[in-house]
């Protein structure tokens, strides 16, 4: 049973989501964010409840299957060593390889593994990952809740020959330099399927060829409910040159490992092949195609928190 502080914490998390849709709806994806961005207070208060949320009341309940903030972070740590360390990465090299040459492609790959593995862990609040010595973690949020975490917005972010940190702000972050990206209950957060798309598009440019893109989605209904939206998102970042390596659904989550192609068109001909007339280029949730979602859906967010 959670207690009232549970309770509270996770109504404020889930009025926030809430809200970022519902003035989506009125001013449009893009200026919602803008304005999200920049509440400070908002931000502030919903790092701070987030990271009590989930040091406090998410890891008693670790040993759960249900618990989201454990089992994705342990379901993404087994995924990377087996992928990198375990080097399962080899078995997809060489698909790459073979699609290359019907392709007429010229590849160039170098050894994956590296000790440690960079890790770019995107909306991450209080930096789970630091615990794991497989990983060099940069954690980056919009509103850090504390100083192992850097404060960067993944949509505007400079994309360049380096990363730039100053004043605990990532003003630009290395093109091609993260073995490792983590969107973990990160997408749904964003209010349109174009904002999604545009955060996958920059971790692509982030990841070195051959590095692993994990999004963990929530969503508590069978696996078959939601499927369809699922194949969109697959199809979608196939588009952007990405190859689904894992796929698993838990009892309240998605959890997809994708894999950087080491060409575009690789996972582009994938995309070609098995496309049908119902997918289509976008990464949509639920919530997209629910007017007052806010109020419709206020039982079920509230319940997710809670576990």
């Amino acid at each position: 049973m959670a207690s009232e502080k549970h309770k509270e914490l996770a109504q404020y998390i889930k009025e926030v989501h809430a809200n970022l849709r519902k003035n989506a709806a009125k001013l449009g994806p893009n200026n919602a964010w803008m304005l999200h961005t920049k509440n400070e207070e908002v931000l502030l208060t919903y790092a701070k409840y987030m990271q009590e949320l989930a040091t406090t009341y998410w890891e008693k309940n670790s040993a759960n299957e249900s618990c989201l903030a454990s089992s994705r972070i342990e379901w993404s740590v087994k995924l990377c060593t087996n992928y990198f360390a375990n080097k399962e990465y080899i078995k997809y090299r060489e698909r790459d390889i073979a699609i290359s040459k019907k392709l007429n492609l010229t590849l160039n790959f170098v050894d994956l593994f590296q000790d440690p593995l960079m890790l770019l862990d995107v909306g991450s609040c209080y930096n789970p990952f630091r615990a794991y010595k497989l990983f060099h973690v940069l954690a980056v949020d919009l509103c850090p809740a504390n100083d192992y975490v850097k404060k960067c917005d993944i949509l505007e972010v400079n994309i360049g020959n380096e990363t730039i940190i100053h004043d605990n702000t990532v003003m630009q972050l290395k093109k091609e330099s993260f073995n490792i990206i983590t969107f973990c209950f990160l997408l749904e957060y964003l209010p349109s399927s174009e904002l999604r798309i545009k955060a996958c598009e920059n971790a692509y440019k982030l990841l070195i060829p051959e590095g692993v893109l994990i999004i963990n989605t929530p969503d508590s209904k069978h696996v078959g409910a939601n499927c369809k939206l699922m194949k969109c998102w697959q199809y979608t970042l196939a588009c952007l040159g990405f190859t689904r390596i894992k796929y698993e659904k838990l009892t309240h989550m998605h959890c997809m490992g994708f894999r950087k192609a080491l060409h575009k068109d690789v996972a582009f001909r994938w995309a070609t092949i098995h496309r049908k007339a119902d997918t289509d280029f976008a990464m949509k949730i639920p919530q997209d195609f629910i007017k007052r979602e806010h109020k419709i859906w206020q039982s079920k967010d509230l319940k997710l928190l809670l576990l």
